[in-house]
């Protein structure tokens, strides 16, 4: 391979400049046009012979283009680079999508992760990069073509440092699930570690059953305590909504909420903005809103680290644990 090449939609500009300023490279030219019946071509405008290319862009929908026509673009332009000669095409996906239809829970179910993954693997994507996926094993597992798994984790132990310094209050690393547990253990013994403190742990009992929650239990001490809650993602907001209300029922002196992708569907960010939530702190794996009690966490010099130890030869496995 001869160079390094980053690409991005037009529709993640805005993060591709980011990664662009901390790696040093400039983002390539592209054309990308739509026809009036709806089609689209998207092709490279730099020559990619023999270069190792890395594609830029979150998959998630909006009021200007969908998630689906988001991922149909992406797929075109890996497969229109590969017939281009470029010798490796990495797609970086800071939030890769349909990553919560990862087994089968109910008959017939699909596994629309393990469908997502068949598709970039037809077009010869070499290497998948994301960020805190919503099930690490169901991701690694789904894809055939090698895959780079980045937790958030480290990003937001330095935001939880920051905002806890001089408080000596008991603290508690909460899961809003049960599902969560795992990722908010390992929140857990990091920021631990970084303190040299004792931390405790909690979980809120949920259950889903199509879109409506139930549950609400609070398993876990947090009186008088800072609680950090840990998600990979915010959506309608519902999950976190009742973890807040168990956990100040508990007695929580001071609560955070703290989730890798923050999508906010609706008016999901209002809503949790009326809650007793110190701050709201989510990546720039998607674009946000500047509103309180919203605090971004900037994800881009991870996944930058990532593109630079994949194409230098660098220990970006190591990235993968914290």
């Amino acid at each position: 391979m001869t160079g390094l090449k980053l690409f991005s939609l037009e529709a993640g500009a805005e993060f591709a400049e980011r990664l662009s300023a901390a790696l040093a490279v400039p983002r390539s030219a592209h054309e990308e046009r739509d026809f009036v019946d709806g089609e689209h071509k998207i092709r490279p405008l730099e020559d990619v012979e023999g270069d190792d290319v890395y594609v830029v862009q979150s998959l998630y929908g909006d009021a200007s283009i969908g998630l689906n026509d988001k991922l149909i673009r992406l797929l075109f332009f890996i497969g229109a680079l590969k017939d281009a000669g470029a010798a490796r095409v990495t797609a970086v996906i800071p939030y890769l999508c349909y990553g919560r239809k990862d087994r089968r829970t109910k008959l017939h179910d699909p596994l629309s992760s393990r469908y997502l993954a068949s598709l970039f693997e037809s077009l010869g994507t070499d290497a998948v990069v994301t960020l805190d996926a919503h099930n690490q094993s169901a991701f690694e597992n789904a894809f055939r073509c090698r895959t780079l798994h980045l937790p958030a984790q480290r990003l937001f132990v330095d935001f939880a440092v920051r905002q806890l310094q001089g408080d000596q209050r008991r603290l508690v690393v909460a899961s809003p699930d049960v599902g969560g547990v795992k990722r908010a253990e390992a929140m857990r013994q990091a920021l631990g570690e970084r303190l040299g403190r004792e931390i405790g742990r909690a979980f809120v009992e949920k259950y889903r059953s199509a879109d409506q929650l139930s549950g609400g239990t609070l398993i876990g001490d947090v009186r008088d305590a800072c609680v950090l809650i840990v998600d990979d993602l915010i959506a309608g907001g519902g999950t976190i909504t009742r973890a807040v209300g168990a956990i100040q029922g508990g007695g929580a002196a001071r609560i955070w909420a703290l989730a890798s992708h923050g999508q906010f569907c609706g008016d999901a960010l209002a809503g949790l903005g009326r809650l007793p939530l110190e701050a709201i702190a989510v990546t720039n794996s998607l674009p946000q809103a500047t509103a309180k009690p919203l605090q971004v966490v900037d994800c881009a010099p991870l996944i930058a680290a990532a593109i630079h130890d994949l194409h230098y030869g660098g220990p970006a496995t190591q990235l993968g644990f914290d």
